[in-house]
């Protein structure tokens, strides 16, 4: 046989083969749809929730003044499209207890006097006027990018009072920047405690997951079905050994974060051994319930993935969710990740307690009920 007749021959065997796994992929509508329609929901995802600008940012105004020169300058902040002002008072104090219990992400200070300091700021070597901007620094990148923006509108409105004054050499106005809980705006205290909530989520999708597939995979699930456990059983048997582990990676990373990366955790450790428990009930929930659409680890293992990464997104973990379209804003209201990282950074960073976490903590728990209950259904039904 010539070299070209072999290779000739072989071409036709793979040629073959691969028809054989393009029938068997036709065949298996799961797979095609882990394969066709995953890869654009991920890319849903990144194209309209993945951004790295920050706007809509949810600002609590404080205005002594009341003079149509400080509603101007509200109004440029609000104009431009970055803050949004959710609530006000006339207190400074105020504005720090909005950015403590997480209602806004700015406090906007607009002090008494402040127009006519205006008026008056470059000439004769009168003073610039002052604004005080509050951010909250548990987010470093966002509070960074929010000061960027409002030192631009603060130069922006100075000089378009200049130019409207004949009389005015030039206007200009100082800002004031305090940024609360993070004073260095140091990235690693805002990403460092997000680690523990993706390091729990992981454990408890992948390993429940694959577990119980490999179980299926080599026929010990079908001796366990005949045992004496009820489906409860099993499945709480099946859970209970991973979520020991996700508290020990809990506790591991949060030993390594306050010792090791000198990441301040001003709370409550009961709060947080809460929450966590929480957390793992839908996270759990959810690892159980890609065991019961996967008929192989590999199945399993890919479906994790695409779960774990739109989760990760949505969560607020490298993304601000302000920054994102409405509709990715709701959907991330039926992520716990987004809930449990609330809750995570607050006890950290700000030392908050559980009179302020309560509805995160109230989320967790409805999330995890409803996805328990959901996976164990499935499971039941799947092993009936």
């Amino acid at each position: 046989m010539s070299g070209l007749t072999r290779v000739g021959a072989k071409s036709g065997r793979v040629a073959e083969v691969v028809r054989k796994e393009l029938l068997q992929l036709r065949r298996d509508p799961r797979l095609r749809r882990l394969i066709l329609v995953a890869p654009m929901i991920q890319l849903l995802v990144f194209g309209y929730a993945v951004s790295t600008d920050v706007r809509h940012t949810a600002t609590f105004l404080v205005d002594q003044d009341r003079s149509p020169l400080a509603r101007e300058l509200v109004d440029a902040f609000t104009a431009s499209g970055y803050f949004d002002v959710v609530a006000g008072s006339e207190a400074a104090t105020d504005a720090v207890k909005a950015l403590d219990r997480g209602e806004a992400t700015v406090g906007l200070v607009i002090p008494p006097g402040f127009g006519r300091d205006l008026l008056a700021a470059g000439a004769d070597g009168a003073p610039a006027a002052t604004v005080q901007l509050l951010v909250d620094g548990t987010n470093s990148n966002i509070a960074t990018v929010a000061l960027g923006y409002a030192e631009g509108i603060l130069r922006s409105f100075g000089a378009r009072v200049a130019a409207a004054g004949a009389e005015l050499p030039e206007a200009t106005v100082a800002l004031q920047e305090r940024a609360w809980y993070n004073p260095s705006l140091e990235s690693r205290n805002y990403n460092v405690p997000a680690v523990v909530g993706t390091l729990m989520l992981l454990v408890a999708l992948l390993l429940t997951a694959l577990a119980i597939v490999r179980e299926r995979e080599i026929g010990t699930l079908e001796q366990l079905m005949v045992s004496p456990l009820s489906p409860g059983e099993l499945i709480a048997g099946k859970t209970l050994p991973f979520a020991l582990i996700a508290f020990v990676d809990l506790a591991l990373v949060t030993t390594i974060a306050v010792l090791w990366f000198e990441v301040p955790f001003r709370g409550n450790l009961l709060v947080l051994l809460l929450a966590s428990l929480l957390f793992l009930l839908p996270a759990l929930g959810t690892g159980l319930l890609i065991s019961t659409v996967s008929s192989t680890q590999q199945e399993a293992f890919l479906t994790t993935f695409l779960t774990f990464m739109p989760t990760i997104l949505l969560s607020g973990f490298l993304f601000p969710i302000s920054s994102m379209p409405r509709v990715f804003q709701w959907l991330t209201l039926v992520n716990p990740l987004r809930h449990y990282l609330e809750i995570v950074r607050g006890v950290f960073l700000k030392g908050t307690g559980l009179a302020v976490l309560w509805p995160q903590h109230v989320a967790l728990l409805v999330l995890g009920a409803a996805l328990l209950t959901l996976a164990a259904r499935r499971f039941e039904k799947r092993l009936g």
